[in-house]
């Protein structure tokens, strides 16, 4: 299954990045204010998942392409892994509001399994 849902609304070219080191990241945006002060806790979140997950892949050698979805109308899923013929969609959420999974996205790849991440159950997806 290749991530190709044909969609002409999908953003094809764009690169997201993540610091190991979310110390580094708070010294270059100068932020050191505790989380309840922060108005970016939700990309920290989204940083420290996407590094735990890398770290997992590597320590069970777990061979995957991963990919960030969006859409021209700002609809994104934060991590897919292309693993084994299947996609698996990861969307974290520091909030459990709104946790809705991005319709075009359902759409284009009914059949990806999408899991949705946030703090009461996000051990379960690194260990």
């Amino acid at each position: 299954m290749k991530l190709t849902g044909n969609l002409r609304t999908e953003i094809t070219k764009k690169s997201k990045y993540y610091f190991f080191d979310t110390g580094l990241r708070n010294a270059v945006i100068a932020n050191f204010n505790p989380p309840k002060m922060r108005n970016d806790v939700g990309m920290l979140w989204e940083n420290f998942l996407m590094i735990e997950r890398m770290k997992k892949r590597s320590y069970r050698r777990i061979l995957a392409n991963p990919y960030f979805w969006r859409t021209w109308s700002q609809q994104e899923i934060d991590l897919i892994e292309e693993r084994d013929g299947n996609l698996f969609a990861y969307e974290y959420k520091w909030s459990k509001k709104n946790l809705r999974p991005p319709g075009e996205f359902v759409k284009a790849y009914p059949e990806a399994e999408l899991s949705q991440i946030h703090p009461d159950n996000y051990l379960d997806s690194l260990t």
